[in-house]
């Protein structure tokens, strides 16, 4: 019962977000009418108020399905770039009948799904397309390097194991923490689920608040429907953990300028930077780890297999040198 549950959750928000966004384009003014070429897609321009006359317009578009109402919708779409053979090639071992603890769990198309909520915000859909494929390898490499069950020893190393999981196999504790808006519930655990895994009571009750499902109460729909742990992955992506502070999503594609402080501190827009976004001190200004390693490591292996290659990783790949935006209270070290 509780899969069928899960899945119509996931088509309620999809329908939700959709409807949300087409009703606001819509009480926007169209300035001229005409439908404009963009990207081979439809687009429109429209402009915020007439006191913006002269100025240049947004361009908005309409990819289809996976995108709409946004600028970045100008942009060729994930599925475009990002096709089932490269999944399988990112992913080639997630099935293994000896190996692999969630088999026949992950799938491209609820990789597309999923991603469908967030292009329109930018994901994979900013800049050139250059910038559109390091964005998505990058995500992926946080997800492969997070649920990878291989080692030196197996065929392929440990990036071919990507998505091996679907949630932690054997929770040290029970990831219970006081807090006032989310209190834990009795009875349940939030051990670490879902491909970038959710840990915490807390941490649950902010994304199902994002996506209006009660991960509170139910934190194992994560490892129930792919489609949904996609989703979280993606909002702790594109989601700034503190106002004011960046998302990963922004220190990767360059929508984030360091302060004078960050500098000093040795935050600088990269790879590395949404490394601390993440996971902050347990991984970054520890010097050269295995932990972040291993994640930079599955970053440019992706980047090899998506045919960008690992000499365009970019600039501050690592965060070994980085102080935490967020430091981590001593009980979630």
């Amino acid at each position: 019962m509780a899969v069928p549950l899960v899945n119509m959750l996931i088509l309620h928000v999809v329908k939700a977000f959709y409807t949300g966004r087409t009703s606001a384009i819509k009480t926007q003014e169209c300035s001229n009418g005409d439908e404009i070429s963009c990207g081979g897609n439809s687009c429109d321009s429209f402009s915020s108020s007439s006191s913006n006359r002269g100025k240049e317009k947004e361009k908005i578009c309409d990819a289809g399905w996976e995108c709409s109402g946004s600028k970045y919708c100008c942009n060729e779409t994930i599925s475009k770039f990002f096709q089932v053979y490269q999944f399988e090639q990112l992913f080639p071992k997630r099935n293994d009948d000896l190996l692999a603890h969630a088999q026949h769990f992950w799938d491209y198309h609820s990789f597309i799904t999923a991603s469908s909520l967030f292009q329109p915000l930018g994901f994979g859909a900013t800049g050139a397309k250059k910038m559109q494929m390091k964005e998505v390898a990058a995500f992926l490499g946080h997800v492969g390097a997070k649920t990878t069950c291989g080692d030196m020893e197996v065929d392929g190393g440990p990036w071919a194991w990507g998505l091996c999981y679907n949630h932690e196999m054997s929770p040290s504790q029970r990831y219970c923490a006081d807090d006032f808006k989310y209190p834990c519930v009795d009875g349940v655990e939030y051990y670490g689920r879902g491909a970038i895994p959710v840990y915490w009571n807390y941490n649950y009750g902010r994304i199902g608040d994002a996506f209006k499902v009660d991960l509170l109460h139910h934190p194992e729909y994560l490892e129930r429907n792919a489609t949904l742990a996609f989703m979280a992955a993606m909002w702790q992506w594109m989601t700034p953990v503190k106002k004011k502070q960046p998302s990963a999503h922004d220190v990767f594609v360059g929508n984030w300028k360091p302060t004078k402080n960050d500098t000093e501190e040795y935050r600088l827009p990269g790879f590395g930077a949404t490394m601390n976004i993440m996971y902050g001190d347990l991984i970054c200004g520890n010097g050269y780890i295995e932990s972040m390693n291993n994640t930079i490591s599955f970053y440019q292996h992706y980047l090899d297999l998506m045919g960008v290659g690992r000499e365009h990783s970019g600039d501050n790949l690592d965060c070994a040198k980085q102080k935490a935006f967020n430091p981590s209270a001593p009980e979630h070290k």
